[in-house]
C-alpha cells in the first residue's frame, strides 16, 4: 500500500517552487498534485497521456478542445490525450489531482 496525505502533499510542493507535484509513478499510472493560485494562468499544453483532473479546492472554468465548463471542488473532469486544455477564470486557490494513463512522460 501507497497512502498520502494531502497536506504534507502540498507542502512538499511548495517547498518545490513548482505548480505541479508527481507523487505517484507506476507502471500504469501517474499522480501528481496540480496548484495554480487565483488569477494566474494555466501554461500546459497537451499531453500525450490520457488524464482525469478531480478538483481538490478552489474555483475555475476549464477549457477542454471547444467546450467550457465551470469547476469547483468535487468536480471530475476527463481529458483524452492530445487534447488543449486550459484551466482559466481561476477565482480561488485552486489545487488538482490528476491522473495520467499511461504514466505521464
Amino acid at each position: 500500500m501507497k497512502a498520502f496525505r494531502l497536506d504534507e502533499l502540498e507542502a512538499e510542493r511548495a517547498a518545490n517552487e513548482g505548480a505541479y507535484l508527481q507523487f505517484l509513478r507506476e507502471r500504469n499510472m501517474s499522480v501528481g498534485l496540480y496548484a495554480l493560485d487565483a488569477g494566474e494562468s494555466d501554461p500546459q499544453q497537451p499531453h500525450g497521456e490520457d488524464e482525469v483532473y478531480f478538483v481538490v479546492s478552489g474555483r475555475a472554468s476549464i477549457t477542454v478542445g471547444m467546450e467550457t465548463t465551470q469547476v469547483g471542488r468535487g468536480s471530475v473532469v476527463y481529458v483524452p490525450a492530445g487534447v488543449p486544455h486550459k484551466f482559466h477564470h481561476i477565482s480561488e486557490d485552486l489545487r488538482v489531482m490528476v491522473v495520467f494513463s499511461p504514466p505521464e512522460s
